[in-house]
């Protein structure tokens, strides 16, 4: 390195420091100068020129969504951890690309449709799993059509020979983790309870099509909420009540007992954990097939989790353990981690939340890159976080510098009452903080409300049922082998499609290559034969 760079990099160090120790100063801007500035840009550029093309196949992929986390939510979160000039883990990968989220049927999707995208490869029609646009929603008949039916990721990865898994905060049958695994014409036929009664004798719930189908039944771990979706009659209790969003199992099967009779019947050893400390006590080394489901519905938000040996692990564990039983498999693994309850935060208007359960996913990612240093895997392992689609936070109102994120930006110049950074597009009556007054209409003024607690609701301009989802592109973000396929402008279907070229499975799996390469070499044959006849007989 010559002395000029030396030089430069030394003030990018020297003025980054500066930066983190005055970054919410008001003064703060008479340090970031030109120079200041020249140097940032510089450094980013001296580090674009190191990036270099991994264009090995990826043995392992990790698939990391983050259900609802639009680029407001993201540039919120950063903000929430480290202030403007930080960065989430995944926002070091060298490659990005967005991705356009619509489905066949609506301009702005449901989470199974672009679940079904995002792991099918195939675009689908709203709250649908597992099928293409020849299924419409709640057609049981259309989705039983083997030709309606589409692969996923999971199933290509086990075909080539993979340990799969899939982690999330959700129902392990909420609509994300569903398309991994099930053909469903709805997302709401988590159990037997909430299928139509003509669909009954002929549609498999979710639940069960995870337990006794493949590839569901091949899915080496899983891990979430969802024990009322897979157990008749599943206890309640204050600690852990039931969930009122869900369904309940009322055909008397027990899915957790039938999926470890499944494993015990073919020789596997399995273990099924409800909380954090069977988890920790979980032997990797003598576990091929591992369970775990922490609550009757969702799990609880890291802000709200059970932190006790006895309480539910956050998804960094989740995450860490499901990477170490895995990582046994001598030929690679696909794994999916969804941070579901980013989503779920949105939906009830509690911004700050949203933001939380962004940290722990983010923490989750970083770990797993921490530990597959540790392993000697970055080189082959294809890591991607991404969403599944955007959602109706906005940030807006020229807070300065250095503000709380979740805090107060500045009075309209319409009535003078203070708004806040983060508001939604639309909410429920706690979002929609509109009154009459006279014959005029007031808004609530936020600074004079908790407007930092967990679970304060963000005023929306629009009343709903709940704050809708966004129809904006999503980014990816991508490194390791073949990360570069990430680097544009993609349909969402595209994401599926690039992980199989990486890892050579699915429809570009090694089967499909030798097959390719047998028919030009039979080809190449036939046309040598016609050659030399044609040269005979002339």
């Amino acid at each position: 390195m010559n002395s000029c760079r030396m030089i430069v990099c030394f003030k990018f160090v020297f003025l980054m420091y500066l930066n983190s120790v005055t970054s919410r100063l008001a003064d703060s801007e008479i340090l970031e100068d030109k120079d200041f500035w020249y140097s940032n840009a510089r450094s980013e550029v001296e580090k674009s020129l190191q990036n270099k093309w991994n264009t090995g196949q990826a043995k392992n992929v990790i698939m990391f969504v983050g259900d609802g986390m639009g680029i407001n939510t993201i540039t919120a979160s950063r903000i929430y951890k480290e202030g403007e000039f930080g960065k989430l883990s995944f926002e070091h990968f060298p490659h990005v690309g967005l991705m356009k989220t619509y489905c066949v049927d609506k301009q702005v999707p449901d989470s199974a449709s672009t679940a079904t995208a995002l792991f099918c490869g195939v675009k689908s029609n709203m709250h649908t799993a597992g099928v293409d646009a020849r299924v419409k929603t709640e057609d049981c008949e259309a989705s039983l059509s083997s030709e309606s039916k589409v692969d996923s990721v999971i199933e290509w990865a086990q075909r080539a020979g993979k340990h799969t898994g899939f982690v999330t905060t959700t129902r392990i049958t909420h609509a994300t983790p569903s398309a991994l695994y099930s053909h469903s014409a709805s997302r709401k036929w988590e159990c037997d309870d909430r299928l139509p009664a003509l669909a009954m004798n002929q549609c498999k719930d979710i639940a069960r099509q995870l337990v006794e189908d493949e590839p569901g039944k091949n899915i080496r771990v899983i891990m979430g909420g969802g024990r009322q979706c897979m157990i008749t009659n599943s206890s309640f209790s204050p600690r852990d009540p039931e969930d009122e969003w869900s369904c309940k199992r009322r055909d008397g099967k027990d899915l957790v007992q039938e999926w470890a009779l499944d494993k015990t019947r073919r020789g596997y050893s399995y273990k099924y954990v409800t909380h954090t400390e069977e988890l920790d006590m979980l032997n990797v080394d003598k576990t091929d097939f591992l369970l775990g489901i922490f609550a009757n519905g969702h799990t609880k938000m890291e802000h709200d989790r059970d932190k006790s040996p006895t309480g539910t692990p956050s998804l960094e564990q989740m995450t860490s353990t499901a990477l170490q039983l895995l990582m046994k498999s001598k030929a690679g693994f696909l794994l999916v981690v969804e941070g579901g309850l980013i989503d779920y935060a949105h939906h009830r208007g509690k911004a700050r939340r949203a933001l939380d359960e962004t940290l722990s996913f983010d923490l989750a990612i970083e770990r797993t890159m921490a530990l597959l240093e540790e392993r000697g895997l970055l080189d082959e392992t294809l890591v991607l976080v991404t969403a599944d689609h955007d959602h109706g936070l906005s940030m807006s109102g020229y807070p300065n510098r250095g503000n709380e994120i979740y805090g107060i930006a500045m009075p309209s110049r319409i009535d003078n009452v203070p708004f806040t950074t983060l508001t939604y597009a639309t909410g429920s009556k706690d979002n929609y903080k509109y009154f009459r007054y006279g014959s005029g209409i007031n808004r609530e003024d936020p600074s004079k409300a908790d407007f930092a607690s967990f679970d304060y609701n963000q005023q929306a301009g629009i009343l709903n049922n709940e704050v809708a989802h966004g129809g904006g592109d999503v980014p990816v973000y991508a490194t390791g082998p073949m990360a570069h396929l990430f680097h544009g402008v993609h349909e969402q279907n595209y994401v599926a499609f690039a992980v199989a070229y990486a890892a050579k499975i699915g429809p570009y799996s090694n089967a499909c290559i030798k097959s390719s390469s047998l028919l030009f070499i039979l080809s190449v044959a036939i046309s040598l034969l016609v050659f030399q006849k044609r040269f005979v007989f002339s």
